[in-house]
């Protein structure tokens, strides 16, 4: 089994440490650690210090990343993560504000399995759980504070989940490379948008 840790990353005094999610190996090995790379207001003024590169690693022919709490508000980073293809993100929060669900609900629906973990008494607002890539839950704990555990299959093989990851997913990524609209630009005044009504 392969855990999935957060904690305090301590660096030289005096500066503040990094918000870290600590990646450990089937093997009991640490493997990787993710420092959070969009601290809040209050963390980076006297918290913590921000990282500056993203976590991906490998498990079973799968590769996750991992982001926390706030960074949910930052769609570059899920974005990110699936140009470098990623298949699920580990999101981790201690957050109380209902909209952070719809904002992984809508990140998964991009394309990306989004695994939550908040702690139990939070799970009114977001219970933990598993997000599918067409951004329906998988299966979640209770919303009602109780602690639990979820287990999902990732399956890429699911018919639910084939227009999302095999036909929304990769138009999605030809889309934003841009050359596919290029190659489609007309040569006529009336396709000229006009900036003033």
């Amino acid at each position: 089994m392969w855990v999935v840790v957060g904690g305090n990353h301590r660096l030289t005094p005096p500066n503040r440490p990094h918000n870290s999610l600590y990646v450990i190996s089937d093997q009991g090995e640490p493997v990787g650690r993710y420092d959070k790379r969009r601290c809040s207001h209050t963390e980076i003024g006297d918290w913590y210090s921000p990282g500056f590169d993203a976590c991906v690693f490998d498990v079973d022919g799968f590769r996750f990343g991992c982001a926390l709490c706030i960074e949910i508000n930052f769609p570059e980073l899920f974005l990110e993560y699936a140009a470098s293809g990623v298949d699920c993100v580990l999101f981790s929060s201690y957050s109380r504000d209902p909209i952070f669900e719809v904002l992984a609900r809508a990140h998964a629906a991009a394309g990306l399995w989004i695994s939550v973990s908040v702690p139990a008494q939070c799970s009114a607002a977001m219970p933990s759980g598993v997000i599918g890539p067409h951004g329906y839950r998988l299966g979640s704990c209770a919303g009602d504070g109780r602690p639990g555990l979820v287990c999902v299959r990732l399956d890429r093989g699911d018919p639910a989940l084939d227009v999302a990851l095999h036909k929304a997913r990769p138009w999605r990524a030809r889309a934003r490379a841009g050359d596919l609209y290029e190659t489609r630009r007309v040569d006529d005044p009336r396709s000229v948008a006009k900036t003033r009504f």
